[in-house]
């Protein structure tokens, strides 16, 4: 996701000025969406209540409209070791058709963005960027591939995204694709044709339930949309928005950019030192203070906390000692949680009080809640 949580806090512009719009934002404006510019792009909310929207992607499916994220594609001989030398992970071991969750760090260690990379070919990778880093991220890119035998370039205006993601989602897709959906590993990808266009089809996705995520031309987009949405008419599909994707993430224990993550943390510090990979053969930008702070006990960490109240933690809240009052933490993300019924949040505290069961205190608007520290993620999949 971008830099900036739609868990609240929503504008209702029809389209916000000097913001893009995706090429399915006259099927939203038909679907009777609300707005926001998010990102620098104008995109749907909700339709309705996004509280229902998240119950059906619990349930059975949601549609949702994800051309604001960024694709960078990387080829030729070299194109394997340029991404190993460029981001934290080791994407050269990436066998093709598969994908890998990754981050690209400057020299600090600091997280520029965090990244899905795919493999489409031996010599050919997809990079799939948050939308506000795109552009960062393919100079970036650009800049740490010269000394390679590969071609970067930003291709973000020849992709649209849309994802399937709940229960029914494979029974959805294997409807309007021929390709066997049911066999496709999670992050896996595979070319097929939908609608009698070329797509890129993926299962992944960013709301803690089965999925799968469809790349097409910018052109086939809409077509996409109504055979999906047609398809999943018998699944009880609904269109869904930004705010019932946040919420989703977040009782996952997903991390967002620009909140749980960004320049100031690391790997390590959120809790995902294991996408570091230091034995590589051309070293990888950051490598020096990434091995320095995996080496040295960390100060914060991020923890799932759970509400007992009715009132939720939100982004930027304080985290408080309950004993003294005194800050000891920040809530990264925070929201009522629609499946488990009570507020939920992440939050990064000190290393000594993120064991589970430790209790703790948010300052939510001048009132001490009660909070207490809990397991992540905060919702699994069949349970």
């Amino acid at each position: 996701m971008s830099p900036s949580s739609p868990a609240r806090g929503f504008a209702d512009p029809d389209a916000p000025r000097n913001a893009r719009t995706t090429p399915l934002h006259e099927t939203h404006r038909r679907l009777g969406a609300t707005f926001t510019d998010f990102s620098g792009w104008t995109m749907p909310v909700r339709y309705g209540s996004e509280i229902s929207e998240h119950h059906a992607v619990r349930t059975t499916a949601g549609l949702f409209d994800l051309c604001h994220m960024g694709e960078i594609e990387l080829t030729g001989p070299e194109a394997a070791r340029a991404l190993d030398h460029a981001l934290v992970g080791r994407p050269s071991r990436i066998a093709v058709g598969r994908a890998r969750y990754t981050m690209i760090c400057d020299e600090s260690g600091g997280i520029l963005d965090d990244l899905v990379v795919y493999r489409l070919a031996e010599q050919h990778f997809l990079v799939v960027a948050n939308a506000g880093n795109a552009e960062v991220v393919a100079a970036e890119l650009g800049t740490r591939a010269r000394r390679f035998d590969a071609v970067v370039a930003d291709t973000s205006a020849r992709w649209s995204l849309l994802a399937v993601q709940g229960p029914r989602s494979a029974a959805i897709v294997a409807e309007v694709v021929p390709l066997d959906v049911t066999g496709l590993k999670y992050y896996g990808i595979d070319a097929t044709t939908l609608s009698g266009r070329d797509v890129l089809i993926a299962r992944t996705g960013y709301t803690g339930e089965d999925g799968f995520e469809v790349y097409c031309a910018p052109e086939d987009a809409a077509a996409i949309w109504k055979s999906l949405a047609e398809a999943g008419d018998r699944h009880d599909l609904v269109p869904a928005g930004l705010a019932c994707r946040d919420t989703l993430r977040l009782e996952a224990g997903m991390p967002l950019y620009g909140q749980e993550l960004d320049r100031t943390r690391t790997p390590f510090d959120a809790g995902l030192g294991r996408v570091v990979v230091f034995d590589k053969d051309d070293g990888f930008v950051g490598a020096a203070a990434l091995a320095a702070r995996r080496d040295r006990a960390p100060e914060q960490i991020l923890v799932g906390l759970r509400a007992a109240g009715r009132r939720a933690p939100r982004a930027g809240y304080d985290v408080l000692d309950p004993a003294s009052g005194r800050p000891v933490g920040r809530v990264t993300s925070g929201a009522p949680s629609p499946t488990l019924g009570h507020p939920i949040a992440l939050a990064y505290v000190p290393a000594e009080l993120a064991e589970p069961g430790t209790p703790l205190a948010v300052d939510i608007r001048g009132t001490s809640a009660a909070v207490e520290v809990v397991t992540l993620p905060f919702y699994r999949r069949g349970t």
